[in-house]
């Protein structure tokens, strides 16, 4: 906790808003995505989605596969807990659908499920895009699955699988993906692996978004060889997230964003 306190107060020091920026694509995407102020009605979409999880006092089994929880003791988790605790926040999930919908990608991949509230979003952002959500926990996996249909939400593809076998066998023409939204696994090395794994389906429009990128001092040191890598050339930290461009056209340069 001391750890991510440190870390968000040196986010604050060095973060900007749009006066700051002077790349005009990051200009653009900052103004015209992640300050729009519309009330957009799929938002009360989101919420619904959220406030029926809350609502659910039932139980399930839950397999972690990832980085461990810092909140929960027991494998037995409340889906109401779950999505408290461990979902993406209703104004992450806004931001996400704003970021789908001003990028439009056509196919989007999602490392990590859980109950469904970042896929929401996804799905929302974009109707006509098609989706595929890895999921480790059939358990969990059935939720969500549950909870779609309850929305109507229907370019969605649920995966049970490991997050590392399936990348492995990933084929990039066949996906041909635009986004993918890296939520699976909170640890330097898997997270390094993925993004070793999954650069042979980057093109000049992809856009990667990793969450917690200053979960631990680990996922700092993850997100600090991300920035680095040669491939990469326009990074935005938002604190919560870590956005990757691989745009040839730009110069190499990281942006600390307030959102």
């Amino acid at each position: 906790m001391l750890q991510q306190i440190k870390s968000y107060l040196n986010f604050l020091y060095h973060s900007k808003n749009e006066h700051g920026v002077h790349s005009p694509f990051v200009f653009k995407l900052v103004t015209k995505c992640f300050y729009d102020k519309q009330n957009y009605p799929e938002y009360s979409i989101l919420k619904s989605y959220l406030n029926t999880l809350l609502q659910n006092k039932n139980t399930i089994e839950v397999t972690d596969f990832g980085a461990g929880s810092r909140v929960f003791k027991s494998n037995t988790r409340q889906i109401a807990k779950i999505a408290k605790t461990a979902g993406i926040t209703p104004k992450r999930a806004e931001l996400l659908f704003r970021i789908v919908r001003y990028f439009q990608p056509e196919n989007i991949l999602e490392i990590g499920t859980s109950l469904g509230l970042a896929t929401s979003a996804l799905a929302l952002g974009n109707p006509d895009a098609k989706i595929t959500t890895l999921e480790g926990c059939q358990n969990t996996l059935n939720q969500c699955q549950s909870q779609l249909q309850k929305f109507n939400i229907n370019n969605v593809n649920c995966v049970n699988t490991e997050f590392s076998s399936f990348l492995k066998n990933l084929q990039p023409s066949t996906y041909n993906l635009q986004l993918i939204y890296f939520d699976g696994n909170h640890s330097k090395a898997a997270t390094l692996n993925y993004f070793e794994l999954l650069l042979p389906t980057v093109t000049n429009e992809t856009v990667w978004i990793f969450d917690d990128i200053h979960w631990s001092a680990e996922m700092e040191e993850a997100w600090e060889i991300i920035k680095n890598h040669p491939k990469v050339t326009v990074t935005i930290d938002t604190f919560q997230w870590g956005l990757v461009f691989f745009r040839a056209e730009q110069e190499k340069e990281h942006f600390v964003i307030r959102v």
